[in-house]
């Protein structure tokens, strides 16, 4: 199960690594932007649009490895000041809810991206974009946060053996 949960936060790590990068592309579109509108007085239509689109998957796949370096904002003024199994406790505790946040994240996300996929739904903008691939990443995103989660809990678990 270790091994399981090592996998996953590789998995997930991983993905935050590649993401943290769509950064400097969204930067870029937006320099482009700016250049064209104000310098050359021809503004684009896509390239706001394709920043705001890759946004998305750079903001969602961060999350389930945030989850697992405790980067989420989180109010700990119970667990800050806990030790011990009350401490591992309510770390399960924390972990649960998140897959509970996951759980329902996916049940009503999945259906949206399926159903945007069946219409071939579009932006409506004048580049009028394909969106089924930028809203399939948070059902994506909902699932790593499941297994992160997951892990966290057999990470927790393990450390309880290791006392």
């Amino acid at each position: 199960m270790l091994q399981f949960a090592r996998a996953v936060t590789a998995v997930n790590g991983a993905l935050f690594a590649a993401a943290k990068w769509l950064i400097y592309l969204i930067a870029a579109l937006m320099l482009f932007e700016i250049v064209s509108r104000y310098s050359l007085s021809s503004p684009t239509s896509w390239a706001p649009e394709l920043a705001a689109l890759i946004f998305g998957p750079f903001f969602l796949l961060g999350g389930p490895y945030l989850l697992h370096r405790g980067g989420h904002v989180s109010v700990d003024l119970l667990s800050g000041r806990a030790r011990g199994r009350l401490k591992k406790t309510l770390a399960i505790i924390g972990a649960l809810l998140a897959m509970i946040f996951g759980a329902v994240l996916l049940w009503f996300a999945l259906p949206l991206v399926l159903q945007s996929f069946e219409y071939g739904e579009t932006s409506y903008s004048s580049w009028n974009p394909v969106l089924w691939p930028t809203k399939a990443f948070l059902p994506l995103s909902a699932f790593l946060l499941i297994l992160q989660a997951l892990a966290e809990i057999i990470f927790r678990l393990h450390e309880r053996e290791a006392e």
